[in-house]
């Protein structure tokens, strides 16, 4: 019906353009006060109670129904209840995601093809159903192995040398486990680093140093947590001969190639290839790679890395969006006694590069020659400062983390030498009997260092014991092996060590070789009594 305004009543109407009539009951309504609502409400009442007669068990009912006890509104007790939750809406286009999913492994797998497709979604299903399950088997491996190794892990824990107590001031190096690739033998370490965040975490790069003999290269990732096999691996299309991981993001490792290539990996991403890599650039290095160093990130937040090659430029490598993008910071200066005519076509090469740990912007370059420079990131014309320092190639150059003006060199000419940069002439100097290929501060003392060479042993130094000698000389490697390599790890008493034939060995330092120094102890009272 509709309301006619005209007669101020309803009318019928019986059939509109918009209407359509699903179901159609005629009946009438009969109000329960009238007359003939009291004769229906009394029949429909003798029907219930069987035809007048009262019943024994309707009367119970009844009764029960008069004492139901009501509901105390002030008793928590009998009101409590227990309902359902109800289910969350899901509120966003998910039909529509589904769909784009549906299109996107579509698009990837090539899915047109109904055998084909049901095939490589069983890969895809089984791939991810096996990463759920990697995290619990690497806990198992890792179990097993540290079963397996149970002595070794035994000793990094918990042994101390009593030997030490007779030996005076001597110390030793208590070997533990030792990291090694099948894959890998015929190529030597050429790096190491440890992880910042996580303790047990080192990566090592692997490569060669012999110009006849180079190829593919590695890097690897290995746990002290399981010493049987990497963690990471990433094969190179040449050998790596640098590595730095970043500080703060410890899933960033910037690599240096002997192609001259740098690139740049991230643990997280599911590949082994870099998400970042210079090969394309036009401001590739020309020559081999021998040092990269994370930099603070610049003014756009962009995280970037200085190298340093055998080409002689220092180049910073900016990461923006998707490419490597390349600014020149400064080029070695060429020797004197090489013709002017060939300044331009033979380079400095640059062996070593380390940034001073309170001043970022100051950096030191060692070279082929024997030279190591001073220089400023924001002074590139040239070089604040030079050190004759050697007279063979510079392979390791460092700042001292706690001295501000003092840093170490070594190089093939056999010495060791620790510097002050306000001095010309070295303050201390080292010479131990064959080439040595790399030197570490520990990072538990000022006045502790070590150092390893090509006959394959370790030498520590504790400057506040003994300014004259080792307090520990320990051949680590079998015979006609050469070390290249040593790092101190951040936390625990033990270094590790790389040699030639792909391997890493970690070892214990006895506590004569890891005491700090007291209150005034420090490295300046050393360079005094000099």
């Amino acid at each position: 019906k509709l309301l006619s305004f005209q007669e101020g009543c309803y009318k019928p109407i019986v059939f509109v353009d918009q209407m359509a009539i699903h179901f159609e009951l005629e009946g009438n309504l009969v109000h329960k006060e009238s007359d003939e609502g009291r004769r229906l409400m009394a029949k429909q009442a003798e029907v219930d109670d069987g035809g007048g007669v009262e019943r024994p068990d309707n009367v119970a009912i009844k009764a029960a129904k008069r004492e139901q006890k009501l509901t105390n509104q002030f008793n928590f007790n009998e009101r409590a209840s227990q309902t359902l939750n109800n289910t969350p809406r899901v509120r966003g286009p998910t039909g529509y995601i589904s769909e784009l999913r549906l299109r996107w492994l579509n698009k990837k797998y090539d899915l047109t093809d109904f055998n084909s497709g049901i095939q490589k979604m069983t890969c895809i299903l089984f791939s991810s159903r096996m990463r759920l399950i990697s995290k619990a088997v690497k806990i198992i491996e890792r179990m097993v192995n540290q079963n397996i190794f149970d002595d070794v892990a035994q000793d990094f824990m918990y042994f101390e040398d009593a030997s030490d107590e007779f030996r005076g001031e001597k110390g030793t190096l208590l070997p533990l486990w030792t990291f090694q690739y099948d894959k890998a033998k015929s190529l030597s370490v050429t790096a190491l680093c440890w992880n910042h965040k996580y303790n047990d975490l080192f990566a090592v790069g692997l490569g060669s140093h012999e110009f006849t003999q180079q190829g593919g290269g590695m890097l690897l990732f290995y746990t002290l947590k399981n010493p049987s096999y990497p963690e990471f691996i990433f094969n190179t299309a040449s050998g790596v001969m640098c590595l730095d991981i970043h500080e703060h993001l410890s899933y960033l490792v910037a690599v240096g190639l002997y192609d001259g290539c740098v690139a740049v990996y991230n643990l997280k991403k599911k590949t082994d290839q870099p998400i970042y890599n210079s090969r394309a650039s036009s401001g590739k290095h020309t020559s081999a790679v021998m040092q990269v160093k994370w930099q603070k990130d610049d003014l756009d937040s962009n995280h970037n890395f200085i190298s340093v090659s055998a080409d002689g430029r220092l180049v910073s490598w900016t990461l923006v969006k998707h490419e490597l993008v390349f600014t020149e910071i400064i080029k070695l200066p060429v020797i004197d006694t090489i013709p002017d005519d060939l300044k331009d076509v033979i380079p400095t090469v640059g062996t070593s590069l380390d940034f001073h740990k309170q001043k970022d912007y100051s950096f030191l370059v060692g070279t082929e020659h024997g030279k190591i420079h001073k220089g400023s990131k924001y002074y590139s014309s040239k070089f604040l400062e030079k050190y004759d320092a050697h007279f063979m190639n510079v392979t390791r150059v460092k700042w001292n983390p706690f001295h501000p003006d003092v840093f170490i060199s070594c190089g093939w000419d056999w010495m060791v030498k620790i510097w002050d940069q306000t001095m010309k002439s070295p303050v201390f100097t080292f010479e131990l009997k064959t080439s040595v290929t790399d030197v570490a501060w520990a990072p538990y003392s000022s006045t502790v260092f070590a150092a390893v060479t090509t006959d394959g042993k370790v030498h520590v130094f504790d400057l506040n014991i003994n300014k004259y000698e080792a307090l520990c000389q320990q051949k680590v490697v079998s015979k006609k092996t050469k070390l290249f390599n040593i790092e101190f790890n951040p936390v625990h008493p033990i270094i590790i060590v790389g040699d030639d034939r792909g391997h890493v060995t970690s070892l214990k330092l006895s506590p004569n070789l890891r005491k700090k120094p007291k209150v005034g102890d420090a490295l300046i009272l050393c360079i005094g009594l000099q």
